[in-house]
């Protein structure tokens, strides 16, 4: 009982070596990540809330946890995306420990800022840090939004108002270009490199990205930054402008800003060249380069796409849209995934189970963009199959979710790209299995028609026999056009329809 009435702390990292203990636990790399990096959200959530720590102490700590859990914690930032075979709630709980690892780190070292501006006597300790604390504070936001891009946002102005503001208190304190380690065996950095990073990641549209390629496009993103730079001058060259004093995003450059001391702009020119480069070297090769750090291996497939989206969004122009979009307002019935909507189109489900409604903001020839309203939002993913059902109308259509942005923690705004207008389910015989498909076009002997199908009902050399109104079809595959987590869509021969 003599501890509640002494003012010394009783916080076990206030212990030098119950502290080593348990850094050296979360290190551990024999220990379970997930693990690893909850108990460290939970020591640096228990360490703000005991003032009884001085300012150069409570700064040691965090460093040290942060150093401690750093290699958990970008592991765990591989692993995310490729994982398969997680059930949804192990998936959610992956995620929400991972983002409220980097929230408390944030929170963390910008409650030490707090104090230094505040403290008096002990400013001069930790001064020499500064520069640390603030690249690591701008690392972990980094790490924060693309956490936060895993599920599409959403992005809260008060987050670019942060980064902004370290920046400029780097760039103050004449430390933003000085060469810095920012953890070990990382290399030097410097804490405008660390700044223009950020800005590059959401520069380049992670909303169009499916989880995985989101972790490659930020590795490609630190190899291709020397590309990049961050300028004050209004020059011609300009592609994006951000106000580091504001609570905005970088926007690229419609028109000139209000011009202000804390303007920067940026441009990816000379990364796009580079960019081609790889892809050409990659193609060549087919292997990605021994000198590109990716995180993990990945076969060409799988990083071409991500490369071509990057030329996309750091080119000079922006892509142009293939088809003129009308703004309407009209609701749609959803359902998800290949079985679901095989399902309503074969006439198997009716009533309001598995139905979402959504309203669509605009529409053009290619696809249409529309607002989510749901308390389930999960199922919703790049990639994902969708059958929709106009308002009034009796017809459904085959599309897939290509862009996905969360404006609310149950609203988002969606872009679909139509695949069909006209699909049919039907039930094909393939090799002796029945398979249930999706046919999206009008089937014409000696032509080809494309179908979706269960990944795995797909075999080179297996026709599909099925009967489509009064007549019996017989296609033989061919190349596949697109993949997702529960179909495959590919061309097939038509030998016969009668």
């Amino acid at each position: 009982m003599l501890g509640f009435f002494s003012n010394k702390t009783v916080h076990p990292l206030a212990d030098a070596r119950e502290a080593k203990r348990i850094l050296a636990e979360i290190a551990n790399p024999g220990r379970g990540s997930l693990s690893a990096v909850e108990d460290a959200g939970a020591w640096l959530e228990s360490l703000a809330a005991d003032e009884s720590f001085k300012l150069a102490q409570r700064v040691d700590l965090i460093v040290r946890i942060d150093e401690a859990t750093v290699g958990q914690a970008r592991r765990l930032g591989r692993e995310f995306p490729a994982s398969a075979g997680l059930s949804r709630v192990q998936e959610s709980k992956q995620w929400q420990c991972c983002h409220d690892y980097w929230q408390h780190l944030v929170d963390s070292y910008l409650d030490c800022i707090a104090r230094y501006r505040a403290a008096m006597k002990e400013e001069d300790a930790i001064r020499p840090q500064l520069p640390m604390i603030y690249g690591r504070l701008i690392s972990g936001l980094a790490a924060q939004l693309k956490w936060k891009q895993f599920r599409y946002g959403p992005v809260d102005p008060g987050f670019w108002k942060t980064l902004g503001d370290t920046y400029l208190a780097a760039v103050e304190a004449k430390a933003a270009q000085k060469p810095l380690p920012l953890y070990a065996g990382s290399g030097e950095t410097t804490i405008e490199a660390e700044y223009l990073k950020v800005l590059v990641f959401h520069a380049t549209s992670m909303d169009k990205l499916k989880p995985l390629e989101i972790e490659i496009a930020e590795h490609f993103i630190t190899y291709f930054l020397p590309f990049f730079s961050l300028i004050r001058e209004v020059r011609p060259e300009n592609v994006y402008w951000v106000d580091a004093a504001k609570p905005l995003p970088p926007t690229r450059l419609a028109k000139l800003p209000e011009v202000t001391p804390t303007l920067r702009f940026f441009n990816g020119t000379r990364a796009v060249a580079a960019v081609e480069k790889t892809m050409e070297q990659i193609r060549a090769e087919g292997r990605v380069p021994a000198g590109i750090k990716l995180g993990a291996h990945y076969d060409v497939d799988t990083v071409i796409p991500v490369l071509e989206h990057l030329g996309i969004c750091w080119a000079p122009k922006p892509p142009t849209r293939s088809n003129t979009r009308h703004r309407m307002n009209s609701q749609l019935k959803v359902v998800s995934g290949l079985a679901a909507v095989h399902q309503r189109l074969s006439g198997r489900a009716d009533g309001a189970e598995g139905l979402e409604t959504w309203v669509i903001d605009d529409v053009s020839l290619g696809g249409f963009g529309a607002q989510v309203t749901s308390s389930r939002q999960d199922w919703i993913r790049i990639g994902a199959l969708v059958g929709l059902q106009p308002e009034g109308g009796d017809n459904w259509l085959i599309g897939i979710v290509r862009r996905y942005v969360r404006t609310g923690p149950n609203q988002g705004s969606v872009g679909i790209e139509t695949l069909s207008k006209t699909p049919y389910a039907v039930f094909a015989d393939a090799g002796g299995l029945d398979t249930e498909a999706l046919l999206l076009d009008i089937p014409e002997v000696g032509e080809y028609a494309r179908m979706a199908l269960p990944a795995r009902a797909l075999e080179d050399k297996v026709a599909l026999l099925f009967p489509l109104d009064d007549k019996n079809a017989r296609l033989h595959p061919r190349e596949t056009i697109k993949t997702g987590s529960d179909f495959v869509v590919a061309n097939f021969f038509v030998q016969s329809y009668s």
